[in-house]
């Protein structure tokens, strides 16, 4: 009996544990991404934020929280969480960026170059597998919106027709399955 409680223990902990896991976006860093991305090329979703921005902590804590989401981004992308204003300096494509000093705060020259210099909290920036510029998107965007997005992108809807068309005839059971997103 004590074999069994002992058992189940371990198997229910570690199920929680492989659950958890699988209920987040894998976040990566600059350099993380880089390397993943010379074996296995997938585009790069990055989501450009501040510690004080409030915008940024709704979306974490739904659109980023959302199971489909977390899903479909984990399978089609490599997400990099890069703070706006973050000190260390960033090698991408041979340049190196670094913060720039501006009064009390600064931002990061990576971010301004990601955002074309408007400089707005949260923005979603999409990189293709050669980290080339995709499309930058501002503001919060709730999970039914952002959802649309991702799939544009992922599915390299992008390069085929427009944003209008494919929103109006947009179904989220296309990319969205139960259980495991497709990678498109």
């Amino acid at each position: 009996m004590i074999r069994f409680l002992l058992f189940a223990f371990i198997f229910m902990c570690s199920g929680f544990h492989t659950v958890g896991a699988q209920n987040k976006i894998k976040w990566h860093s600059w350099e993380e991404a880089i390397e993943k991305s010379k074996k296995d090329k997938k585009k790069i979703f990055v989501d450009v934020y501040t510690d004080w921005c409030g915008w940024c902590k709704k979306m974490d804590k739904s659109t980023f929280a959302d199971e489909s989401i977390i899903r479909y981004i984990n399978a089609n992308y490599y997400p990099v969480k890069f703070n706006a204003e973050m000190e260390s300096s960033v090698t991408l494509k041979g340049t190196e960026y670094k913060f720039i000093s501006n009064g009390l705060r600064g931002y990061h020259e990576l971010a301004a170059q990601l955002l074309s210099g408007k400089m707005s909290y949260p923005s979603m920036v999409f990189l293709d597998e050669e980290f080339n510029m995709i499309q930058a998107i501002p503001g919060f965007q709730n999970t039914d919106t952002f959802g649309m997005i991702i799939s544009y992108f992922g599915s390299n809807n992008h390069k085929v027709m427009p944003w209008n068309k494919f929103s109006q005839n947009y179904q989220k059971s296309t990319y969205f399955l139960s259980g495991s997103e497709k990678k498109e």
